[in-house]
């Protein structure tokens, strides 16, 4: 058991020497920070187990992860020197190597986040296959935190349990998240009880009115910060406004549904006859009795018999003597057609006693019954004829109203057109008037001319006298006395 052991330490011993005398590749260093934009160059140091070799292969990559796919920045070959830069990195990438002093040299211009991850450096030589063939370091390439987005997630009403979320789309190295919550008077506050902050998420279990408020929430790395604000209302259920007006719309719509339903079945059952049991239809008397009737046409005959003698009354100028017995006439038509309705009333009122008769009557046998239910359709026909009768009375008297009001509308011109001459005759006698206080004004000038001419006449009777006297002076004065 022994001897085994020692069999087994001595292979391993012998593996071990082996690969610290094959290639060995190292980087550097093991990371470096960069910020986006810059300009980064990365040194890989290899050591092969013969200082000569005919052909050596350094190959740079970056390594892929579950998000981002493998990348190849370019690769060496020693035979002529030759580098071959990859598609992507064309103008961009370089790589530059020196096999005298081991080093080859990566350098990436304005790096960006593509490429903030592992970059390998990879040497093959034929032959020398055994030891560390590879190594690598990791690039962070630090970029400022996007402003974030903050986000409602659940329903702003009392009892409800909610989350703040506060995301930033891009940042390197990953942002951290803070909240911070201010009263509705701007004023920093402590979070509410059971209230959870992780991630970039803010939760609040059963909010209330005291949960209203400013929420602001800092995104921030070694590079710099942003910053959200939110505003929270929380509001009771009732307040929502969307679902109410549906309630309030669905029962508008009910209603009116119902509406024309029963609107519908209304009037169907009103264009629908009343039958009866032998399948002849009804005669409906939609109109008012007798009484009413009577009733209605004294207090039409009131109001028309007051307008008309306001009419006789204002128009006294135009022969109201015959339009007195115009009324007259038309009065005792009327008083006519009055007796004439209260004797078809007083028929009436004999038919319905005959009626009644008959109804005793009917109890005496079904067959006589009959009989008399047939004459009675008969006196229902009478009455429907005399009814239509009496709408024929009054359609004349309607016809009969509207004529005499055509007569008061007439007397009304007639009384428009007398006005008329009474106010032309007031003109013509103001334009007489005018033409007597002419005359008058002139007769005062002709009174002011005669006034003027007896002074005139006056002042020479004073000169003819004064002449006298001097005639009579010088008479003297050479004494022909």
């Amino acid at each position: 058991m022994t001897s085994w052991k020692l069999i087994f330490c001595c292979f391993h011993l012998i593996s071990v020497m082996s690969a610290g005398f094959g290639l060995e590749v190292t980087m550097s260093q093991p990371s470096l920070e960069v910020a986006r934009g810059d300009d980064v160059t990365l040194t890989c140091n290899f050591k092969p187990k013969n200082p000569i070799n005919p052909l050596t292969i350094i190959t740079w990559s970056g390594d892929g992860d579950g998000t981002a796919k493998k990348v190849i920045f370019g690769t060496y070959y020693s035979e002529n020197n030759l580098v071959d830069v990859g598609p992507e990195y064309q103008g961009k990438a370089s790589i530059a190597t020196d096999l005298a002093t081991l080093k080859s040299i990566l350098t990436l211009k304005q790096v960006s986040m593509k490429e903030s991850r592992n970059i390998r450096c990879y040497v093959q030589i034929p032959g020398d296959n055994d030891g560390q063939t590879s190594a690598s370091t990791f690039l962070l390439v630090q970029v400022s935190p996007s402003k974030p987005i903050c986000k409602l997630v659940g329903t702003a009403e009392y009892g409800q349990n909610i989350s703040l979320t506060c995301v930033s789309e891009e940042g390197s190295p990953t942002p951290t998240y803070k909240w911070e919550p201010y009263d509705v008077k701007n004023v920093l506050r402590p979070f509410p009880s059971k209230t959870t902050e992780k991630g970039g998420v803010l939760s609040l279990f059963n909010v209330s009115i005291e949960t209203s408020g400013f929420y602001v929430c800092l995104s921030s790395n070694k590079v710099g910060s942003e910053s959200c604000n939110f505003t929270l209302s929380v509001i009771p259920p009732s307040m929502n406004i969307a679902s109410t007006l549906g309630i309030v719309g669905g029962c508008i719509a009910g209603v009116a549904l119902l509406i024309i339903i029963i609107f519908c079945c209304c009037r169907k059952r009103k264009q629908k006859p009343e039958q009866y049991e032998d399948g002849n239809v009804s005669v409906e008397f939609l109109d008012k009795p007798l009484a009413v009737v009577e009733e209605d046409y004294k207090g039409q005959r009131m109001i028309q018999s007051e307008k008309v003698d306001y009419v006789d009354v204002r128009n006294n100028y135009d022969d109201p003597k015959g339009i007195r017995d115009d009324l007259s006439n038309r009065d005792e038509d009327r008083k006519g057609i009055r007796d004439d309705l209260s004797n078809r009333d007083e028929d009436r009122k004999g038919i319905r006693d005959d009626l009644s008769n008959r109804y005793d009557d009917q109890r005496g046998s079904r067959d006589e019954l009959r009989v008399r239910y047939d004459d009675r359709k008969g006196s229902r026909d009478d009455l429907s004829n005399r009814y239509d009768d009496q709408r024929g009375s009054r359609d004349e008297l309607r016809v009969r109203y509207d004529e005499r009001k055509g007569s008061r509308d007439d007397l009304s011109n007639r009384y428009d057109d007398q006005r008329g001459s009474r106010d032309e005759l007031r003109v013509r006698y103001d334009d007489r008037k005018g033409s007597r206080d002419d005359l008058r004004d002139r007769n005062d000038d002709r009174r002011g001319s005669r006034d003027e001419l007896r002074e005139r006449y006056d002042d020479r009777r004073g000169s003819r006298d004064d002449l006298s006297n001097r005639y009579e002076d010088k008479r003297e004065r050479h004494g022909y006395n």
